[in-house]
């Protein structure tokens, strides 16, 4: 009698800095495996620290390409790559196939997220495009040093003769499909998004960028495709080795971040705020207005519409040295502090920048009384509202130039460590104006990838992201605005005028930008975002 033909199976990876993790989930949403690599602890060959090379000046930072056959960054395929990978051998390890053969990487050593090596690259980029606001606007952020195209663009210039024997650039993302294909993948859009060369718009390369950056770039990159796009069979590589089946698809690998907003399963409208030691903000957007803070991506699971993902350095840090000063210590005290003070602090709000923060680039600490005026200090129960009244109304107001807006439906999703604390979520939902919810997402990136393979399966016939995970489990509802929630949203718009009276003067971008940014013609200190991992895939286990 014929055995039963097994149920399909959905592999989703997360190529990480400093590791490789793997979630398989059945048609059922349901996790039946998991597992992962730690680099520096089970590859000790590659003496990575954190994952990463970081050179002597302090500014390249990189990962051995053949570690991740074993993570945000760029693979350079040498000449005569794409003939190797359609003929490995199912008899060795894939790792030892690269290895062996000379041919397959130009670059053996590859630049990662780390790497803040290509600050003249980036200058170049922004001028060629008219500024960083204009380069924003067709790429959805400023240029940034660990961005791909500047990484490019310093290869090209530094190290032209391995740029000449390049056949193909990879992401990551797009590097892990091209070994499970057998053949060079496509770059998605959602993670091709995060180059500072893709055109948010029109979906294609950005010429102006393009021209930029190296010669014959758009050959190197190929036609980026939509993320849920099936490349095609898994290679006969792993069908042989591992028993993969030959039914088996591989859909579009992307970037982490997207894979998160795929695992969180964001809903229009929703904004997912991570409390950690820094704050993350997830947005789904669907009429974006890139500037010259925060990032905008092609949507991963709706082809039209877009994400944005801002970073906030001074976070649960922050939050704790109230905590300790204002509240003995104690987040019993400090929750009872948020507890008798009234939603707006009677006008008082402060804007706790304590290490330089990323959106917005600035640092201090400024506190404004209920006549608008700066003080020096404020009463202990005061200043705990005041910081996490002020770190949230920073949240919104940054994530509301990007686009932003409160649509019926909206849910805030909060994740990290403060989201355990009741009283903090409750400002969070009376700021935002909108019912909060807790998930859980250790796996979110995984998962997600898992997520996008099950749905790029029935994409093309129609199915839309959320039949396919509608049996997920749902968010927990943990506070709901107040009635008078709206006052907030009066404090934020004052927040407007304080904000650049607050910024103090430092480095700048271009003279035009400061105009247009500062009213009060301050020069803001850009830094570079801390960049979560990159490099996500999903493709369908069979």
């Amino acid at each position: 009698m014929a055995s039963a033909p097994r149920a399909p199976l959905y592999l989703g990876l997360d190529l990480s800095t400093q590791q490789l993790k793997a979630v398989v989930i059945d048609g059922e949403l349901h996790v039946v495996h998991q597992s992962g690599v730690q680099f520096d602890a089970e590859l000790h060959e590659f003496r990575t620290q954190g994952g990463v090379h970081i050179h002597a000046d302090r500014l390249t930072v990189t990962s051995p390409v053949l570690m991740w056959v074993k993570q945000h960054g760029s693979v350079f395929w040498r000449r005569g790559a794409s003939e190797t990978l359609k003929h490995l051998d199912p008899d060795q390890d894939l790792h030892q196939l690269l290895q062996v053969c000379v041919c397959v990487f130009s670059v053996s050593d590859s630049p990662v997220w780390m790497d803040s090596s290509s600050t003249q690259q980036c200058e170049d980029l922004q001028a060629a495009a008219g500024g960083a606001l204009r380069l924003a606007e067709i790429t959805g952020s400023r240029a940034y040093e660990r961005f791909t195209g500047n990484q490019i663009a310093k290869l090209h210039q530094t190290r032209a003769e391995e740029f000449q024997d390049t056949e193909r650039i990879s992401l990551v993302s797009s590097f892990a499909a091209s070994l499970f294909l057998g053949g060079y993948a496509a770059i998605d859009y959602s993670d091709g998004s995060g180059m500072n060369l893709l055109d948010i718009r029109t979906r294609n390369w950005s010429e102006i960028c393009l021209q930029a950056t190296a010669p014959h770039l758009d050959q190197l990159l190929g036609a980026p495709l939509p993320s849920t796009s099936v490349l095609g069979p898994v290679s006969s590589y792993f069908v042989h080795r591992y028993g993969f089946s030959e039914s088996c698809s591989v859909v579009a690998f992307t970037g982490d971040n997207p894979a998160s907003l795929a695992g969180m399963r964001l809903q229009p409208g929703d904004v997912a705020v991570s409390l950690g030691t820094s704050d993350t903000v997830f947005l789904w957007l669907q009429q974006p207005r890139p500037a010259l803070e925060g990032h905008v991506f092609c949507n991963p699971v709706e082809q039209q519409e877009y994400m944005a993902l801002l970073c906030f350095k001074n976070g649960s840090l922050t939050r704790e040295r109230v905590r300790n000063e204002c509240a003995g210590a104690s987040w019993e005290l400090f929750s009872a502090a948020l507890s008798d003070t009234p939603l707006g602090n009677h006008g008082n709000i402060g804007f706790y920048f304590e290490t330089m923060e990323i959106t917005p680039p600035v640092i201090g600490v400024h506190r404004f009384d209920s006549a608008d005026c700066e003080v020096s200090s404020l009463s202990p129960r005061v200043e705990v509202r005041a910081v996490v009244e002020g770190q949230f109304l920073s949240r919104r107001l940054h994530a509301e130039r990007l686009g932003y807006s409160i649509i019926p439906g909206t849910r805030v999703l909060a994740t990290g460590g403060a989201s355990s604390n009741k009283e903090i979520l409750q400002v969070l939902s009376d700021v935002f104006n909108a019912p909060v919810y807790t998930i859980d997402l250790s796996d979110s990136t995984c998962l997600g990838s898992a997520y996008r393979a099950l749905h790029g399966l029935v994409a093309e016939s129609g199915a839309s992201f959320f039949d396919v995970v509608k049996k997920a489990p749902e968010p927990r509802l943990v506070a709901t605005p107040h009635p008078k929630a709206k006052e907030v949203r009066r404090r934020c718009m004052m927040m407007r005028s304080h904000a650049s009276e607050a910024e103090p003067c430092s480095r700048s971008l271009r003279q035009q930008e400061l105009h247009e940014t500062c009213p009060h013609n301050h020069r803001n200190t850009l830094c570079s975002p801390a960049e979560t991992n990159t490099s996500v895939s999903g493709e369908t286990l069979r």
